[in-house]
């Protein structure tokens, strides 16, 4: 039987290697990510800003727990964040940046999350998996905290992004198949939500959809081909779902499916990670992989350089 630990294990190290995974496919076309890999199946460097964030989100849970306010998050966020920053902020995502800049203005949440022009971003999602772990079989309460956490950063359809993965890692680490976890992301946000309907159409197009053509029936289906940016969180959260139902729930399959289809790849990939991860636990994250995930080197923050996402699913663990 997997244990909490192996799945909370399993969740973080999942993110990391499809944070890393599909670093270099992000902003990509399932047809140039074709053009230069063939599939892209093996890890060329480290993760982005998704592994680091989840590793900040996580260490303020643990301060607080099931206690936690939008205030306990923001002054962390002015602690450690903004005023470690000497000069311009690296790796982060628009959300990111915006929020520092509202924070500097002297904002508090929910105006930080409003202020700026990106409170849909993918941000909240991509950092929602702690949440998850932390209320495991508990997808109300995984959904408010990462709700909690995304006033701050987040508006609108941006939180509800991050609510829909914290609701399906609490179900996902309780060893539920995919399809049971996917419909708790949709029973957690609003029914007529864009999150909603780009999710069930992804998951449709996930069930009919012989695998060869997925990518681009995805593509046709929910992703925004006017907008010019790819992280968008209605479309990131629907192509992680439907990798990761279209994947059977198997860490690589998942993982490799979500990299795969470009777009905002790494965070795609990490979330899909993170889903199939807690379903699986730590033994089933390709051996190949899991060697190539070490402590982060905190470029975007540097608060947690030198942390291990294993040591922090460890963390969550202990502290549930």
């Amino acid at each position: 039987m997997t244990s909490v630990r192996d799945r909370a294990r399993g969740c973080l190290l999942g993110l990391a290697a499809g944070d890393a995974l599909g670093a270099p496919a992000e902003n990509l076309s399932p047809e140039q990510i074709a053009a230069r890999w063939g599939v892209l199946t093996e890890i060329e460097r480290g993760g982005t800003d998704d592994t680091e964030y989840t590793i900040f989100a996580a260490t303020v849970l643990l301060r607080h727990g099931h206690a936690l306010t939008s205030e306990d998050v923001a002054r962390a966020w002015r602690e450690e964040i903004v005023a470690r920053l000497d000069g311009p902020m690296r790796g982060a995502g628009f959300s990111e940046l915006g929020t520092v800049e509202a924070l500097r203005r002297g904002l508090e949440p929910p105006l930080t999350g409003r202020w700026h022009a990106h409170g849909w971003s993918d941000g909240l999602a991509m950092r929602a998996a702690p949440y998850g772990i932390f209320a495991a079989g508990d997808p109300d309460e995984a959904a408010r905290l990462a709700e909690t956490d995304g006033r701050v950063s987040h508006t609108g359809e941006g939180i509800l992004g991050g609510r829909a993965v914290a609701a399906a890692v609490a179900v996902a680490m309780t060893g539920a198949p995919p399809e049971e976890v996917a419909g708790a992301a949709l029973r957690a946000v609003p029914e007529d939500s864009w999150t909603a309907r780009s999710l069930r159409a992804a998951l449709d197009a996930a069930a009919r959809t012989p695998r060869a053509l997925l990518a681009r029936t995805l593509h046709d289906t929910v992703v925004v081909k006017h907008y010019p940016w790819t992280d968008l969180a209605p479309e990131a959260v629907a192509l992680a779902f439907a990798a990761y139902v279209a994947g059977g729930g198997e860490i690589e399959a998942s993982v490799v499916t979500a990299a795969n289809l470009g777009r905002d790849a790494d965070t795609t990939a990490a979330v899909a990670g993170a889903l199939s991860g807690a379903g699986r636990g730590e033994a089933a994250v390709p051996a190949r992989w899991a060697e190539r995930i070490g402590p982060v080197a905190g470029r975007c923050l540097p608060v947690v350089a030198g942390r291990d996402i294993r040591d922090v699913a460890d963390e969550i663990v202990k502290g549930m």
